[in-house]
């Protein structure tokens, strides 16, 4: 089973998968950070507040011993209050639409450079082979 295990461990296409999974962890923080801290800011000023993840609606009533701050969607999501974070939901999804738009270019991109390379190949090796046996037997 161990051996079974390396093997599979070691075909590219894991390996790939590995490095791959790496650097789209990466690249989510970086648009994570792209949409947290510039798109956000600005969509949240469009809208008349600073931080749009702070857009919430509470659901049920605030107990009377609360601490916090009643206008934080953090303060009360932690004392277990039911608040409604839409604005967090419009924030993770105008995130996930700038990843897949990125992804979509970068794909996009991929195709037409594989196209591209597919044009400028000349002939197969089987092609090559068909042509030097027809030119040998050509000559005397």
């Amino acid at each position: 089973m161990f051996s079974e295990f390396k093997t599979f461990i070691a075909k590219g296409n894991v390996l790939d998968l590995a490095v791959a999974v790496i650097i789209g962890a990466a690249f989510a923080t970086i648009v994570a950070s792209l949409t947290d801290d510039i798109i956000m800011p600005v969509v949240g000023s469009i809208f008349g507040g600073l931080d749009f993840a702070n857009y919430f609606t509470v659901l049920g009533p605030i107990p009377d011993g609360f601490k916090g701050n009643p206008s934080s969607y953090t303060d009360l999501k932690a004392a277990g209050i039911a608040v409604l974070g839409w604005g967090q939901f419009v924030t993770v999804l105008i995130n996930f639409l700038i990843l897949a738009f990125i992804i979509f270019m970068l794909v996009r991109s991929a195709n037409k450079v594989m196209r591209r390379a597919d044009e400028v190949t000349g002939p197969t090796e089987v092609e090559l082979l068909a042509e030097i046996r027809d030119e040998l037997r050509r000559r005397p």
